[in-house]
């Protein structure tokens, strides 16, 4: 039986093309903004897009904020893509700041050598911690990112990718995983992480 996989619907995100990423992987999610689907899914997946501090504000709203916080804490898995990677943390420091979640210590913030931004386009990732996410990927691994902020690599950063600094490009602590790329647009490596991620939950 296929696990029951929730796309995170905050009023926000491109949650078109991460259905039809899962679709295309046998899975057949429900779009739902309703806190004890989140909660109580196999599975959660958040496609963020836009601003930090109006993800968690549209996320509070709905009491989507604490369902995400509850199910990880819960150990129930989590993928974050983009600014729903960026909700793990901390703090941001975009516009005038914002508090995330506190699952992961440090704050995002705006890249401070980039050569341009928004940072958009093919970069490579590289792995620095060994972990399941990951096992299917080779050497030369590239994804597609469009993001201004970045947290830099910490203890829960598992790959990185570099743009004028190296910033975290792959999050994991306990069940709950993060992209600051959009995994359903980088093609065949994204689809390598998407079914990594869908295999631990059998």
């Amino acid at each position: 039986m296929p696990p029951r996989v929730v796309a995170i619907d905050y009023g926000g995100g491109n949650i078109g093309s991460l259905v039809g990423a899962l679709r295309r992987r046998g899975i057949e999610p429900v779009v739902s903004d309703d806190r004890d689907v989140v909660l109580e899914a196999d599975a959660a997946f958040f496609p963020g897009d836009g601003a930090f501090a109006a993800t968690m504000e549209a996320l509070h709203e709905r009491g989507l904020d604490s369902a995400i916080y509850e199910r990880i804490e819960r150990g129930r898995p989590y993928f974050g893509i983009c600014v729903g990677m960026q909700v793990l943390f901390e703090r941001s420091s975009e516009f005038d700041g914002a508090n995330g979640l506190g699952i992961l210590r440090g704050e995002v913030g705006r890249f401070e050598r980039a050569p341009r931004l928004p940072h958009m386009g093919w970069n490579r990732l590289e792995a620095i911690a060994a972990h399941p996410l990951l096992a299917a990927l080779g050497e030369e691994e590239y994804a597609y990112f469009l993001h201004s902020y970045r947290a830099l690599p910490g203890e829960d950063c598992i790959a990185a990718a570099t743009h004028g600094e190296r910033f975290a490009a792959v999050v994991a602590r306990g069940a709950a995983v993060g992209t600051q790329f959009h995994p359903e647009k980088s093609q065949r490596t994204g689809e390598k992480i998407l079914d990594a991620f869908l295999a631990s939950l059998n």
